[in-house]
């Protein structure tokens, strides 16, 4: 277990390339998508003369041509993604109907967990070796591309993508020095899930309050055994938590001018609370997760089998732990628990995005994918609400008419964009922060492993936040 001390954010960060860089080209799950053989080699260069030229010369000449997409030569495009089961079968069978319908197109498809993935980017891009299309974070952009250069510019391919089916809030916060660095493709929050099936067998309904989650927690340890917890709560969820602690109860944004803007007593109170939760038995401790062996926890036998009968995650997550869960158990959305505090506390950022990798050969065959997937009734009808709620106009009208605007995804950014308070600052999942060797599991690990008290953490995890922002 590491040492709480303050470290060098530079020595951080080369740390996590270094980790990263043996992943690099390795991903999980790879494959083609085309519905004939490909003719494509090496590189995805195709026979014949180039319909597209790099990203580095039309995009950056607002005088030259709109880039147009070689519909008969054999191109090949690599498409990158993070999620669950669920979003890579419906993203795979999407892309078998986009090269369906320009069958000179191949995709290569690069998917996995989300753990490790940005780390696994983040080398990619220093390295100038990732895939065509990407499915971004909104941090990426002022993380990995401040000076707008990493991504192509999403102006200079109107002619191909609908940027104006977008709203121009969304599009102004994924624009970086005057380019547009990608398209958003909704907005996401945190909602509480329950395994009602779990509580049932405990004899108590699911939990409406704070109050009533820690009660469960003796309920389940007494009637179902020491196995059981309302709730399992990771490294990243705590943080999470501990905003929505603090939100309910002092009302104030967590970063004002690049600082954090609560008091170490402040933040101490908070990771008090997140102490007492284990203390109560209402979540594991992070030595029994990361015991459970499982590289995320919609994977854990636990989850599967209502063990942890709760979560607090992303709306747009919600269908990869439901589907996960065997026979017999029940998911469904909780309330926002509202004892804490007279504020509200809940808060929304743009979920992810799609953005057309600066160093794509083929900037215009990727454009016309990413359309396909965002605005093409065929591409929009088959992925949903995959990604979560959609922010495309013509995404929206397509999913209402054919009756997908519904469900348990929508449901639950319903309630979240009537709970919000509060936006998620730009920095707040920053790879020196969120990743596994980040700040956050630091801080949270240590306390859960008794190697530090609360109020060192309170102001170390100050100090680190402050530290990130100051080097933005």
């Amino acid at each position: 277990m590491k040492r709480l001390t303050k470290k060098s954010l530079s020595i951080l960060l080369v740390f996590v390339t270094v980790f990263s860089l043996g992943a690099c080209g390795n991903n999980k799950n790879q494959g083609t998508i085309s519905s004939e053989p490909s003719t494509a080699a090496g590189d995805g260069a195709s026979t014949g003369e180039e319909a597209t030229t790099p990203a580095g010369t039309a995009q950056n000449d607002n005088t030259s041509s709109a880039l147009e997409p070689n519909l008969t030569a054999p191109i090949e495009l690599r498409f990158s993604w993070w999620g669950g089961d669920t979003r890579h079968e419906a993203t795979i069978k999407a892309l078998k109907a986009f090269s369906a319908k320009y069958p000179n197109i191949t995709v290569m498809p690069e998917y996995g967990a989300w753990t490790g993935w940005q780390e696994n980017i983040a080398t990619q891009l220093a390295g100038k070796t990732e895939a065509d299309l990407l499915q971004i974070n909104w941090n990426w952009i002022s993380q990995f591309s401040p000076n707008g250069d990493k991504f192509y510019d999403i102006n200079q391919l109107s002619n191909l993508i609908s940027i104006t089916n977008y709203p121009q809030d969304l599009l102004d916060l994924m624009t970086a020095n005057g380019s547009l660095q990608g398209v958003p493709l909704g907005t996401t929050g945190r909602v509480f899930y329950w395994n009602e099936a779990t509580f049932k067998k405990a004899g108590i309904s699911v939990p409406a309050s704070f109050e009533e989650i820690i009660a469960a927690g003796e309920t389940f340890k007494t009637v179902l055994g020491e196995d059981y917890y309302p709730i399992a709560l990771g490294e990243y969820d705590r943080i999470v938590l501990l905003m929505y602690y603090l939100h309910q109860t002092y009302g104030k944004e967590w970063v004002v001018d690049k600082k954090v803007n609560y008091t170490p007593e402040e933040v101490k109170a908070g990771l008090d609370w997140i102490n007492m939760l284990e203390d109560k038995h209402v979540t594991p401790t992070l030595a029994t997760i990361a015991g459970d062996g499982a590289d995320s926890l919609d994977k854990n036998p636990r989850w599967m089998n209502g063990y942890y009968a709760g979560i607090y995650e992303w709306d747009s997550s919600a269908s990869k732990f439901q589907s996960a869960l065997s026979e017999g158990q029940s998911f469904i959305i909780g309330e926002f628990p509202a004892d804490l505090g007279p504020n509200k506390s809940g808060f929304t950022k743009i979920s992810m995005g799609f953005a057309i990798s600066a160093n794509s050969k083929h900037p215009a065959e990727a454009a016309l994918l990413l359309e396909y997937l965002t605005s093409d009734p065929e591409g929009v009808t088959i992925m949903g609400m995959e990604r979560g709620t959609v922010s495309n106009s013509a995404a929206e009208e397509i999913l209402v008419e054919e009756g997908l605007l519904s469900g348990l995804t929508y449901d639950a950014n319903k309630l979240v964009m009537d709970f919000k308070g509060y936006n998620l600052d730009p920095n707040f999942e920053h790879s020196a922060l969120k990743d596994s060797t980040g700040y956050y599991y630091e801080v949270f690990q240590n306390l859960s492993y008794d190697q530090t008290d609360t109020a060192t953490a309170a102001q170390y995890l100050i100090d680190c936040v402050n530290e990130v922002n100051a080097a933005d």
